[in-house]
């Protein structure tokens, strides 16, 4: 399968930067549909209502899934990769 990888920067609550990657199906082109992950990945995070637009999320490449991410896109339709400041 071959997944999108949208680099992501949230400014948190607290003025720290935020920095993951949203992994999607590479057919999910939709902007909207790969921003709304990323709310919801905020708000499970205790940053709800933190701006997630095309500032903060861009399209970076796509790459063939990788072994860990497979069985929670299949289930969810994402991953979410942490990377910066998201515990």
């Amino acid at each position: 399968m071959q997944v999108a990888v949208w680099d992501t920067y949230v400014t948190k609550k607290d003025g720290t930067i935020m920095h993951f990657d949203i992994i999607v199906p590479a057919a999910i082109t939709d902007a909207d549909v790969i921003y709304n992950y990323g709310r919801d990945y905020l708000k499970s995070k205790n940053q709800e209502g933190q701006p997630l637009t095309a500032h903060e999320c861009q399209f970076c490449h796509v790459e063939q899934v990788r072994t860990e991410w497979q069985n929670e896109i299949k289930e969810k339709g994402v991953f979410i990769y942490e990377m910066e400041n998201c515990k």
